[in-house]
């Protein structure tokens, strides 16, 4: 019975990491090559983009998607897609995307004059399913080793700590004067 528990626990604790993992914001330090718009029909994959309620014409459950090619200082390639969140999950009430492009645009640099630039997106890609973690802002940084610190990420995560906390203390000390009471007094006797 023991292994179970802490079976569960790994499970559901792999879970809420994983979560997390998906929809706080991170950076990646980038050099923009291009950008592009596509007619995206999710389907199977849908879970991976944002509504399409938010700031798009949809047509035959089709709508405009924009995408920012990038190259990363190691040479790999990384392609974000750029829509708006609005007022769905997760909460960055991103409304700005032609900015975004434009910005993006604006960013393309080549291999021999690199531009380097600090990504800020939620989710991950997925090749097999043809997922693009969302772009949220860019930012110009001085090179290719710069290191943003994630403050929001290190908020966030800090709150749901002290949350977690303030539960798990609250339950510690209901079951010690609640319950342990009862559990004894039906056992008296057992033993």
């Amino acid at each position: 019975m023991r292994y179970f528990v802490w079976g569960l626990r790994i499970l559901l604790a792999a879970i809420v990491i994983s979560f997390l993992h998906y929809t706080l914001p991170q950076y990646d330090t980038v050099r923009i090559t291009g950008t592009y718009e596509e007619r995206i029909g999710p389907g199977e994959n849908s879970l991976f983009w944002a509504g399409s309620s938010t700031g798009n014409d949809v047509v035959n459950n089709s709508r405009d998607v924009f995408f920012i090619q990038t190259r990363k200082a190691n040479g790999r390639v990384m392609v974000y897609r750029n829509e708006d969140t609005g007022w769905g999950w997760p909460p960055y009430f991103k409304f700005d995307t032609a900015n975004l492009q434009a910005e993006a645009v604006d960013a393309i640099s080549t291999a021999d004059s690199p531009e380097w630039f600090a990504i800020l997106h939620y989710g991950w890609r997925f090749e097999l399913m043809s997922a693009f973690p969302n772009a949220i802002s860019i930012k110009p940084v001085p090179d290719a080793d710069a290191r943003v610190i994630p403050w929001i990420s290190i908020v966030i995560l800090i709150a749901l700590a002290a949350v977690f906390w303030a539960i798990r203390v609250r339950w510690v000390r209901f079951r010690e004067r609640r319950l342990n009471p009862v559990i004894d007094e039906w056992t008296e006797g057992w033993g």
